[in-house]
């Protein structure tokens, strides 16, 4: 199972829907020279162009997701339980593996053959919202034909951009510490805590570097979801409406905390660090031995379990546990231009809440954003990394804070930028002043 924002390692597909090629073409040149205009024109008038107001008309809707065969496999598997409760309801199915995904979307979009139906993740549900290309879901919410009542609260607001629901949760994810338990029960060493201070865990994982050998903890400077978080817990945030909510300071801040952590031992050398600085499972240092503990998704700890013969545990990230929030691993959007928006929605509230359902599309999404489908996806998990996965975000549930803001239009430039300032850090070619103006001037451009 994979975040929103990590690519799948399956190569692309598109074998549902094919794309001729003079048709690909001309979409591609639109959506190159005409995008920003065409995404705002497509949707104008589009709220009230619903097809008919016959219930028992014929219906195609188009649909279009990224992933591998397994979760197009279970969509398609959802998609036809909808179709045999509503007989008059078919779909046109699209998917393709992550590389590409949002360049064929911008293409449909901007060449006027937007999916009806369409999945999205944060790094750009602002982007297609601002130009009006999603629909505003708020009043369906609202009339509950789009149920949210069984989500945590802070699920379904992390789909709100400029007070539009944009969005609604496929599934949730939060940040988890992945640390080695055999490691430290070897050594009789304790275990870190949800709640321990970054500080208090920095000691701990310098005692288990003096220890064990291994260095206690990957370095998490370079790790946007770290540095958030941490952002989060001195009252700050990563965004503030159009702009970045934390000031070159706060970086300085953040990479000097680490810095400190390097010299006293606690982190892997910066070559080491470089490798855990990858997004492959693979390469995770909790799972190659590197590093006591990595920074990661709580729903990738089945995949990390696979790599390793140890056992691993799973705790929320140092400082305050109400810093973090239940974050939408990737969002179901409606195209505000469809002609069928009532019923594109109605499948929305299926995929999120019927129980059927639930049980056929399981954790791939991430964990049921609906707690009392979770519950019974849950309980039927065998596997034990999963059953742990589950468990401990349902706790971190009741701990979680309210959401933040989406994240603004060049998201993942912004991710990219943390990356190359902290390596900076990292390897002393700059000191954490430096590197900490570096980035927010990377930032800056970024964001506009």
């Amino acid at each position: 199972m994979h975040p929103a924002s990590s690519p799948t390692a399956d190569a692309p597909r598109d074998h549902r829907t094919p794309f001729r090629r003079g048709r690909r073409l001309r979409a591609l040149v639109a959506a190159v020279v005409a995008l920003p205009l065409v995404l705002g024109a497509a949707a104008c008038g589009g709220e009230d162009n619903e097809a008919s107001t016959d219930p028992n008309a014929p219906v195609e809707l188009s649909i279009f997701w990224w992933g591998g065969e397994a979760r197009a496999n279970l969509t398609e598997q959802a998609l036809a339980l909808y179709t045999q409760k509503h007989p008059n309801v078919t779909f046109k199915k699209t998917w393709q593996a992550n590389q590409g995904y949002f360049d064929k979307l911008a293409t449909l979009t901007a060449g006027g053959d937007a999916p009806d139906i369409f999945q999205i993740d944060d790094n750009f549900l602002t982007e297609y919202a601002s130009r009006n290309t999603t629909l505003d879901l708020t009043s369906y919410k609202d009339d509950n034909k789009l149920d949210v009542t069984k989500f945590p609260e802070s699920l379904w607001q992390y789909g709100v951009v400029d007070g539009k629901l944009a969005g609604i949760a496929s599934g949730e994810n939060t940040q988890g510490l992945v640390y080695n338990k055999t490691l430290l029960q070897k050594h009789n060493l304790p275990e870190p805590t949800t709640g321990m201070t970054w500080e208090a865990f920095i000691s701990w994982a310098e005692q288990v570097s003096k220890t064990t050998g291994t260095p206690g903890t990957m370095d998490p400077s370079a790790d946007y979801k770290a540095f958030w978080v941490w952002l989060r817990q001195q009252g700050k945030d990563l965004y503030k409406g159009k702009d970045l909510g934390f000031d070159e300071a706060d970086v300085t801040r953040w990479f000097e905390l680490w810095k400190g952590a390097r010299d006293r031992g606690a982190t892997p050398t910066a070559d080491v660090i470089h490798e855990g600085n990858a997004t492959d499972i693979t390469k995770q240092l909790v799972v190659t031995g590197k590093a006591a503990t990595s920074f990661v998704w709580v729903n990738q700890l089945p995949e990390l379990k696979k790599n390793t013969k140890d056992e691993l545990g799973v705790i929320a990230y140092p400082g305050d546990p109400s810093a973090q929030w239940a974050r939408a691993s990737m969002y179901w959007s409606v195209f505000r231009g469809t002609k069928h928006k009532d019923v594109a929605v109605d499948v929305l509230n299926f995929l999120s809440n019927d129980p059927e359902a639930g049980k056929i599309l399981g954790t791939d999404r991430g964990l049921p954003s609906n707690l009392d489908v979770r519950k019974t996806v849950s309980d039927a998990v065998t596997d034990p990394a999963m059953k742990t996965s589950i468990q401990v975000e349902t706790d971190l549930a009741t701990k979680f804070g309210p959401s933040p803001q989406v994240p603004l239009k060049g998201h993942s430039k912004v991710r990219a930028e943390l990356i190359k300032s902290a390596e900076e850090a990292q390897y002393n070619r700059q000191t954490p002043a430096q590197a900490a103006a570096a980035f927010l001037t990377a930032c800056k451009s970024a964001i506009v």
